[in-house]
């Protein structure tokens, strides 16, 4: 016989099961009873956690985000840091970001939200090791820390989504050096 979930692992199994649903049917089709059936639950289990679809759609990603988030590398070089992050997220998170903005353009048009309002960094804790990486490199006196605006922090990555939005697929090794070397290493040194 099958041990009841509770507390914690009861959350993660509900949410487990939602991101599977998310990925399999797509925003559009995604409902509230197919978590429960996927989850092996009953409504009141999942309602009582999440109210409507949208919550818990949030909390899902929230959730994946969490939990997919990239050790934070530390090679010795801005260079190799960067791109040992990026390498992770070109090969092992395609599927991320594809459902994060391709599969879920209807829910941020029905709900006013962008893929940035799900991208919380105190959440999902990815604000905090980017900044570990880039303090780093101004210890060791790789980059002038007056350079380092949000954005041009965020710039390789975000030129990184776009390739992955571009080809759904994995990113080759050229195309992040290129990132990199000829774009946003010129912009902090």
């Amino acid at each position: 016989m099958a041990q009841r979930r509770r507390g914690a692992a009861l959350e993660k199994a509900l949410l487990d099961a939602a991101w599977d649903e998310l990925t399999e049917s797509g925003y559009a089709r995604f409902t509230m009873d197919a978590v429960v059936k996927r989850a092996g639950t009953s409504p009141p289990v999942l309602y009582r956690r999440w109210p409507d679809r949208d919550e818990l759609v949030r909390a899902t990603i929230v959730h994946v985000l969490s939990e997919s988030r990239p050790a934070v590398p530390d090679t010795g070089s801005l260079r190799e840091d960067v791109l040992t992050l990026m390498r992770e997220i070109a090969t092992a998170h395609v599927q991320l970001v594809t459902v994060m903005y391709a599969h879920l353009a209807s829910y941020y048009r029905e709900t006013g939200r962008n893929p940035s309002d799900l991208f919380d960094p105190v959440t999902t804790g990815r604000a905090a090791a980017l900044d570990t990486l880039f303090e780093r490199a101004v210890e060791r006196g790789e980059v002038r820390p007056e350079l380092l605006t949000e954005r041009i922090k965020t710039l390789p990555f975000v030129l990184l989504r776009h390739e992955i939005l571009s080809t759904f697929a994995e990113v080759p090794e050229h195309v992040l050096e290129e990132i990199v070397d000829t774009v946003f290493l010129p912009l902090v040194r």
